[in-house]
This record gives C-alpha cells, structure tokens and sequence, in this order.
C-alpha cells in the first residue's frame, strides 16, 4: 500500500511540474517578446524572466541538492538580478532541464527516502514536504507569469481549451 502511494505521488509531482507548469511556462514565453519577458513592472515586482530564473535556482536546491544529493551552489540574491542577457529559448531550455533532472531525482526516490528528514534553507523538511512545496512554489510562480501575459497580451491562455469544466462530480 505504502509503496502504491508513493509511486502516486512520485507521478503527480512529475504532472504538475513536467506536464503542467513547463507546458504553462513555454506557452508564455511564447507569447512574450524577449523585452516583455525581462520587463520589471515597478520596484516590488520580478520580470517573468527573473521569476523563471528563480525557479530554476529553487528546484535545484531542494530537489537537485537535498533529495538528488548534489552539492548546493545556489546563491539565491542573484536570481533576482534582472539578467536580460538570456534569451526566452535559453530560459526555456534552463527550466526544463532543471524540471526534468528533478523529475528524474524524484522518480528513482525510496519509501526511506520520501519520509526521511532534510535540511533545505534552514528548514527542517521530509522528502515529501520537499516534494509538496516543489509543486506549490513552482505552481504560484506560474500563476504569476500567467497573470503578467494575460495582462501585456490581453489574451486567454486556453490553458483548458477544449475541456467542459463546468461539470460536476459524481
């Protein structure tokens, strides 16, 4: 039963962050021209561009480095340096590559390991607490970006085009 639920939660977090959040990201970038991706709206706020970065640094840190093992590098004060010298596909390329080496990390983790306790930023934190803020932080940060292209492009992402959400549960 144990081993069930974790191979569904190891599935679920390869969903949300693989299938949904990079699929979310891509079709912004898209859709952004390369100044739009890196515009700061006002002191308090990221470009989509920094916030992208952001994720990539965070999803290292707590997947790459505490669950993956690898060393942690991250120095998280530059992520939010606006480096406009990334093209939208070299961010693309970065992000997926972060998302798909977590999934990887994720997907190779034993029951002891999902359960065992972690030291990530100062926080004490199991594999799975790891795992769930993953998903949360990534799926906010997307919110964000998709708030920013509907803003700048008045337009729908279709994120759900095509399906009937209006159904009900039965």
């Amino acid at each position: 039963m144990t081993d069930q639920i974790i191979q569904n939660i190891k599935a679920d977090f390869r969903k949300y962050l693989f299938q949904e959040s990079l699929h979310r990201i891509e079709k912004c970038l898209n859709k952004l021209t390369a100044e739009e991706v890196w515009h700061k709206p006002n002191t308090h706020s990221n470009s989509m561009g920094v916030i992208v970065v952001h994720l990539m640094g965070n999803i290292t840190q707590y997947i790459h480095s505490a669950l993956g093992h690898e060393k942690d590098v991250r120095d998280r004060d530059l992520e939010f340096v606006n480096n406009a010298k990334l093209s939208k596909e070299e961010l693309f390329q970065g992000i997926r590559e972060v998302i798909t080496k977590a999934c990887l990390i994720v997907d190779q983790l034993t029951v002891n390991q999902v359960t065992k306790t972690y030291f990530v930023q100062g926080f004490e934190m199991s594999g799975l607490s790891i795992m769930m803020h993953v998903v949360e932080h990534c799926s906010y940060h997307v919110g964000q970006i998709t708030y920013y292209t509907k803003l700048v492009k008045d337009i729908d992402t279709a994120y759900y085009g095509g399906m009937d959400l209006n159904q009900l549960n039965v």
